[in-house]
């Protein structure tokens, strides 16, 4: 017997990105229930509100359950008029901000669009010059300026280092480049000629070979190069290959890119590194 619909609201004055990431964080806890999620994002004037109170209540009535509705909103008049809905309202910044309120003894400012907003314009500029530094270096594209790279992705075809790269940079402003092994690296066990440099850099990314044929199928169906047998070849040469050389190395299989990135950084340590100054990159 399937499970009834419940909907879920993450609501918010700006961008919605807090209420989003906080309140999909708590619903994978309950992953049995059937929730549809829905982002109602510049909630910032008493017209918009009125008009999520309305569609709460109507989802409210036509499910026979309480919507959930997770709230990063700030102003009062907007916040006080959702809660007037029939759903469950859970406000992020009521239950965090009181207790901070209390314990540092100062009011908060209770501005919207701060926590996402370009408060540090040094900060948000490093992260802009990462992520270029990334597009620039992305698959070998170029061997320029790999020695400034704070860490170089390396591995053989689909295991999720672009996607990895570009989450690295623009989240933690970490200048990543990555790197594929060819089947010629594979062959004679050696690292590309333009990578031996910068070996202390290298962290290396693998998965599952049933998983890499299934990734690769979708790309090229029936070939070589997604046969199980060709990606289970290449997964034990690229993980023989980083156990040689002492590369730490990361099985990507099943993990999200957020898990992907946070644990490379927590392997390699790279939060205790300084950003390096800025580099004149493309701009994007």
């Amino acid at each position: 017997m399937s499970q009834p619909k419940r909907m879920a609201f993450f609501v918010s004055d700006r961008t919605g990105i807090t209420a989003e990431t906080l309140g999909h964080s708590l619903l994978t806890q309950f992953d049995a229930l059937n929730i549809e999620k829905q982002a109602v994002r510049f909630v910032d004037t008493p017209e918009r509100a009125r008009a999520l109170r309305d569609r709460i209540n109507r989802h409210h009535q036509e499910d026979g359950l309480r919507p959930l509705v997770f709230s990063t909103l700030i102003a009062t008049e907007t916040r006080a008029i959702v809660k007037e809905a029939t759903g469950l309202f859970i406000d992020f910044f009521e239950a965090f901000i009181g207790p901070l309120e209390h314990e540092l003894g100062v009011k908060s400012e209770l501005t919207a669009g701060r926590s996402h907003g370009m408060n540090d314009v040094e900060e948000y500029s490093r992260r802009i010059d990462a992520v270029n530094f990334t597009l620039n270096h992305d698959d070998g594209s170029t061997t320029s300026h790999l020695a400034e790279a704070d860490i170089i992705l390396v591995g053989i075809s689909r295991t999720g280092k672009t996607p990895t790269c570009l989450y690295l940079s623009l989240h933690y402003g970490i200048r990543a480049a990555n790197f594929p092994l060819t089947e010629d690296d594979l062959e004679e066990m050696q690292l590309p000629n333009s990578l031996k440099p910068h070996r202390d850099k290298l962290f290396g990314l693998t998965t599952d070979p049933a998983r890499l044929a299934q990734i690769r199928h979708e790309r090229m169906p029936n070939s070589k190069y997604a046969s199980i047998e060709q990606c289970d070849y290449e997964t034990r040469q690229a993980e023989a290959l980083f156990r040689k050389l002492g590369v730490p190395y990361l099985r990507t299989t099943m993990k999200s890119v957020e898990e992907i990135a946070t644990t490379i950084i927590d392997m390699a340590g790279l939060e205790r590194r300084k950003m390096r100054p800025h580099h004149p990159q493309a701009h994007i």
